[in-house]
């Protein structure tokens, strides 16, 4: 009785505690194992206790797999809704609560408002700075505009340099409005990224739902449409979408396409207008200026397309046919026999900002024979201002090859005297803004005065633009600026007539 005892309680309660051993040791319960002076019993219950143990090892080792897969999941799914680099919501995201609220402001008879925007000087950031630069940027963008909204609005990154806001339950568009004017003013603020201090701005379209659209596809699309409005309104604004902006996208559209074309069908030729010598009665160079000849539309303004071609990048290989068509024309025109002169040519901001600038401008001259000291390179003063340094270096390359450089729109921007001094320039261009005015405007008369001075004390050249009447003559030469170009002498005109006017001036000789 007494074994029987002995073996039948330890054995009683061993099989309470190894009943629903797992669970137990899952939810890491207390087990308290039975004693026993009986050694088989005894070597039972510790094979017993080595069981739970590699039990609770695997289980464990299981739990903390799980937990790593639940990381990874959670890592994974905030990875395909957000954007890596600033942590804002992405495309995705944005998209599923945009469907989201129209739903509760279509149940609910409410309005929302989407804004589309990019920023107008990423770009040259990316180009001059590095793209590290660039995200770096971005990433303080990125916080500034969170600033901007409630805690129920949306921001997303869409991509590049392209951000979106998703407002939700306002009352007016004038809410849109409150908060696009709101992201202009952060955005205004100066930048210090990796030592340079700069300033960008963005182009704000604003759709309104349900006015603008009654599907998500739709209030973006009008978004989108009335950014490219506000940047064809000269950037650094806001628009508020019409549906008369849809036949502008589609003439945009349009546009573009041809412009694309444009280039490989012959469809550019460049026009020259003189720039005269008032003193020694003379043309003594002359500006080379791009047009465009559209086979249905005519001659298109460059104000038309310009903007157009910078915005999509195509400015650069138009602008490298611009240099090469002008020096080959000025190399054929001394070769004919007409007094040697320098033929100026812009580059634009986008071309100038291509790290191989120097290199392009010394195939051109290598290609058509022109010696340096004919060209004349013009770039204006906020492209010039953008980035000193990287300016400074670029005009020395040039500058060291023999080619003259100029500033154009000299006094429209914010450039110091002492930037002024550290460009290598021969040339400095008055505004014609200014030069309209100068007979009834007291402070437009002081400004061209003033560049006048500077530049005869610092030994550039200064030309005035925009010159339309005698009077105006009169009032520069009295200021000892004698070189001159504008309507009073001759509009731009094509190759064959500007020879033309050269024929006049031998003639009147």
């Amino acid at each position: 009785g007494i074994i029987s005892r002995n073996l039948a309680r330890p054995l009683d309660s061993l099989a309470r505690v190894t009943t629903n051993l797992p669970a137990k040791i899952i939810h890491r319960e207390d087990v308290e194992w039975p004693d026993s002076h009986i050694r088989e019993m005894d070597s039972l219950v510790s094979n017993f206790k080595s069981m739970a143990a590699t039990l609770q090892e695997n289980f464990m080792a299981l739990w903390e797999e799980k937990e790593r897969a639940q990381d990874l999941f959670g890592q994974m799914k905030h990875q395909a809704y957000h954007d890596p680099l600033t942590g804002l919501p992405n495309r995705v995201l944005f998209n599923d609560r945009l469907n989201m609220a129209m739903a509760h402001a279509r149940r609910n008879k409410e309005m929302l408002a989407v804004l589309f925007f990019d920023l107008d000087q990423f770009k040259t950031v990316n180009d001059t700075l590095g793209h590290a630069a660039g995200d770096l940027l971005l990433t303080e963008v990125a916080v500034r505009l969170a600033g901007c909204l409630r805690e129920k609005d949306t921001i997303a990154r869409m991509g590049g340099d392209e951000f979106t806001m998703l407002l939700p339950q306002i009352s007016n568009e004038d809410s849109a409005v409150r908060v696009a004017r709101k992201v202009l003013e952060v955005l205004q603020q100066p930048w210090l990224i990796n030592g340079h201090e700069f300033y960008i701005t963005a182009s704000i379209g604003i759709a309104i739902y349900p006015a603008d659209g009654e599907d998500t596809e739709t209030v973006m699309k009008h978004a989108d449409i009335a950014m490219y409005r506000a940047k064809e309104k000269g950037r650094n604004n806001y628009q508020l979408f019409t549906p008369a902006m849809n036949s502008r996208i589609v003439e945009r559209q349009a546009m573009e396409n041809s412009l694309r074309h444009a280039l490989e069908r012959g469809e550019f030729t460049v026009y020259y207008q003189p720039q005269v010598h008032t003193g020694e009665g003379r043309i003594n160079g002359m500006e080379a200026l791009v047009r465009w000849q559209h086979p249905d539309l005519g001659l298109v303004a460059p104000d038309q397309f310009i903007p157009l071609a910078e915005e999509t990048g195509l400015i650069v290989p138009i602008g490298e046919w611009v240099l090469y068509t002008a020096c080959a024309q000025n190399k054929a025109w001394q070769e004919a026999g007409w007094p040697p002169m320098r033929v100026t040519v812009n580059i634009s901001a986008n071309q100038f900002r291509q790290h191989n600038l120097a290199d392009t401008v010394v195939r051109v001259l290598e290609k058509t024979g022109l010696e340096p000291k004919w060209l004349e390179l013009e770039i204006t003063e906020s492209t010039a201002m953008k980035d000193v340094d990287f300016t400074v270096s670029v005009l020395r390359e040039l500058s060291a090859m023999g080619v003259r450089l100029a500033i154009d729109d000299f006094g429209t921007g914010y450039s110091s005297l002492n930037y002024l001094k550290r460009f290598p320039i021969n040339t400095l261009k008055i505004d014609r803004f200014f030069v309209r005015d100068i007979m009834t405007s007291k402070e437009d008369a002081a400004i061209v005065t003033a560049i006048i001075v500077l530049g005869q004390n610092l030994n550039l050249k200064v030309i005035a633009e925009g010159v339309e009447t005698k009077e105006q003559m009169v009032f520069l030469k009295r200021r000892r600026c004698e070189e001159m170009q504008g309507y009073l002498f001759s509009k731009p005109v094509p190759a064959g007539d500007f020879e033309l006017l050269l024929d006049r001036q031998i003639l009147s000789k």
